[in-house]
C-alpha cells in the first residue's frame, strides 16, 4: 500500500480507521510454513490477535487453523468456516461448564491447571486433550506478555509432573498432545530452544501424542533496525531437535505453533486525522481523532508504533508529541520526529494489525473504528465503524415512575 492508496481510504471511509494489507499477512504465512521442514506443520493463528471474520477466513484459505481462548472466538472461526478439527482451544481460568460446551463444537481441547484437567477427565476420559505446561521460562518482551516465568497463572508446572501423571492415570484420559507458551516479543531464539528441551522431556511422559505445540511469541520489528526473530535460523536448529526427538519417540508426530502477532502486526496501519496543533512552553502537541480507546498498546504495554505524516511526507521534520482526545493522558509517542503537522493532515501508525483494534473500547462513549482490508489493489470495507445505536442498542432505559411522580408532586 502507499501512502496515496491510504488517504484515499481515508477519503472514502473516514477516519480513524484501521487498514490490514492481505500481500503482507500471506507473505508472513509462507515465511513460516518455509522455515520449518517437517513431515507435519500445524499452524493455529491466535485470533486474540485480530478477530475480524474476514481475516480468519484468508487464513483458513491459506491452511491456517486457528488459536482461540473463548467458546466466542471458537464460534468466530467456525463463522469463518475453519474446519473444528484444526482449532485448539486454549482458555485460562474458564469454568468447566464452557469448556464443556465447547467440546461439543469437536475442536481440540487444551488444558492448563490440574483442577480442571481432573474434573473433565472425570467426566470425559474419551475426549482427547492436550496439556499447557508452564516451563519455568522467563521470555517476552514486557512483564505483562511473559506468560512462561515461575510466578505465571498460566500452564501447569512443569514440576506438577508427578501429580499430573497420577491425575492422567487415575482418570485413564487420552492425552494427544503436549503445549507451552513462554510469551511475545522473543529476541533470544536460543532461550526458546531451551525451553523445547523441557517440553521434550515433558513429552516423554506421554506415549499416544499425535502434536507437541510450541506456542509462539516470534518477535516482529516495531521501528527501522529493531531486532526480530530469526524465524529462519530458529526453524533450523528446532526442526533438527524436532526430528531426532521424533526419532527417539519412535514415530513421526505433528509440530505445532500459533502466531498471532507474527502474522498479523505488520500488515496494519491505523490512520488518524490531525485535530489540532497545541504548542506549549516545552511542547508541540499533535492532538488527534482518536486515543486509547482506539489503540491502548503504547499506555498499556509502552509498545512503539512508528508514527508518519503521510499528508505532508516530503516536509522539514519537527518534534512532536502525539496525543489523543481522551479526558486521561493517552499519549501515542513523545517528543517524536515527524514530517510537519497541519492540522487535517493525516497520521499512519505502524504494526497496528495485532492486539490494536481487538483492544479497542467504547470509553468516553466513543465510536470504534472502521476496518478495511487492502487486497489485489482494492480497499475492501470488513467492519464498519460503529454509531449511536451501536452504543445503546443493549442499554435498557428505565422510567423511574416513582421518582417522576415526586418530582410530579412536588412542582
Amino acid at each position: 500500500m502507499t501512502n496515496k492508496d491510504l488517504l484515499s481510504i481515508t477519503e472514502e471511509f473516514g477516519s480513524p480507521v484501521y487498514v490490514y494489507d492481505a500481500e503482507k499477512i500471506i507473505s508472513q504465512y509462507n515465511r513460516l510454513t518455509n522455515a520449518f521442514k517437517v513431515s507435519e506443520l500445524r499452524l493455529h493463528y491466535a485470533v486474540k490477535a485480530l478477530s475480524n471474520i474476514s481475516i480468519l477466513k484468508l487464513l483458513s484459505l491459506l491452511g491456517c487453523g486457528l488459536d482461540t481462548v473463548s467458546i466466542q472466538e471458537v464460534k468466530l472461526g467456525i463463522k469463518a468456516g475453519v474446519d473444528p478439527s484444526k482449532i485448539i482451544y486454549t482458555p485460562n481460568g474458564v469454568s468447566l461448564e464452557e469448556i464443556e460446551e465447547v467440546v461439543k463444537f469437536g475442536v481440540q481441547i487444551n488444558i492448563d491447571n490440574l483442577s480442571i484437567l481432573e474434573q473433565f477427565g472425570s467426566r470425559h476420559p474419551q475426549i482427547p486433550v492436550c496439556i499447557r505446561i508452564n516451563p519455568h521460562v522467563m521470555a517476552g518482551g514486557n512483564s505483562k506478555i511473559s506468560v512462561g516465568h515461575i510466578d505465571s497463572k498460566f500452564g501447569i508446572s512443569i514440576h506438577q509432573m508427578p501429580h499430573l501423571l497420577r491425575i492422567v492415570e487415575n482418570t485413564g484420559m487420552h492425552i494427544n498432545g503436549i503445549h507451552m507458551h513462554t510469551g511475545s516479543d522473543i529476541l533470544d531464539i536460543g532461550v526458546f530452544l531451551y525451553a523445547s528441551e523441557i517440553l521434550f522431556e515433558a513429552a516423554r511422559n506421554f506415549k499416544e501424542l499425535e502434536f507437541i505445540d510450541f506456542g509462539s511469541g516470534f518477535k516482529v520489528p516495531y521501528r527501522e533496525g529493531d531486532i526480530e526473530t530469526d524465524i529462519e535460523d530458529l526453524g533450523q536448529q528446532l526442526t533438527k531437535k524436532f526430528k531426532d526427538f521424533c526419532k527417539e519417540y519412535g514415530r513421526e508426530l505433528a509440530l505445532a505453533f500459533e502466531p498471532g502477532k507474527y502474522l498479523v502486526s505488520e500488515a496494519g496501519k491505523f490512520l488518524a486525522r490531525v485535530n489540532v496543533i497545541k504548542q506549549t512552553t516545552s511542547t508541540v502537541f499533535a492532538g488527534i481523532d482518536s486515543g486509547f480507546n482506539h489503540l491502548i498498546r503504547p499506555m498499556f504495554y509502552g509498545s512503539h508504533h512508528d508514527i508518519v505524516n503521510i499528508s505532508n511526507p516530503e516536509a522539514k521534520h519537527r518534534f512532536y508529541s502525539v496525543v489523543g482526545y481522551i479526558c486521561e493522558t493517552d499519549t501515542f509517542g513523545n517528543n517524536r520526529r515527524i514530517s510537519e503537522i497541519r492540522e487535517g493532515d493525516i497520521l499512519s501508525f505502524s504494526n497496528a494489525g495485532a492486539y490494536c483494534f481487538s483492544m479497542a473500547s467504547n470509553f468516553n462513549s466513543r465510536y470504534r473504528p472502521a476496518e478495511v482490508l487492502w487486497h489485489e489493489g482494492k480497499a475492501h470495507l470488513i467492519r464498519e465503524r460503529e454509531t449511536f445505536e451501536d452504543l445503546t442498542r443493549h442499554q435498557v432505559e428505565l422510567d423511574f415512575p416513582v421518582l417522576n411522580n415526586e418530582l410530579a408532586e412536588n412542582n
